[in-house]
């Protein structure tokens, strides 16, 4: 399979924020990542049952819903699929709530490019260690 967290690893991005849909999709392309964008929940939906990404990037709305109902949604076509919410503020309840639901992670935002790439990396590396053990 090789090394999760490099080239091989495939990332559905959903962001109805064009500019900034386009500033992440350049951040983990540039660290080789293979990344699908979707502007919208449809848009992703279709994307998730053409490719088998291994990681879902989304930010804490899309449109108008909020991101998390858009990941919960998205999981359900694909178990297991970790996800890790970009956010520029999350409230503590939502932050703990989604902690406690395996493999769902926040980053908050303002973020360094490289913050975020270990961040990517680091969700990656644990679901794939988790799957492995399996």
């Amino acid at each position: 399979m090789g090394d999760i967290a490099s080239s091989n690893a495939t990332i559905l991005l959903v962001d109805s924020d064009p500019a900034m849909r386009v500033s992440l999709r350049n951040v983990l392309q540039d660290a080789n990542y293979l990344v699908i964008a979707a502007g919208d929940l449809a848009e992703a939906i279709d994307r998730i049952t053409e490719i088998k990404p291994d990681l879902l990037v989304v930010r804490p709305y899309i449109n108008s819903m909020p991101g998390a109902v858009a990941a919960d949604y998205l999981r359900g076509k694909r178990p297991g699929l970790p996800v890790l919410i970009v956010a520029g503020f999350m409230d503590d309840d939502q932050v703990d709530v989604r902690s406690a639901v395996q493999d769902f992670h926040t980053f908050p935002q303002p973020f360094r490019r490289g913050e975020l790439l270990v961040k990517v990396r680091e969700v990656l590396t644990t679901a794939r260690n988790r799957v492995a053990r399996a």
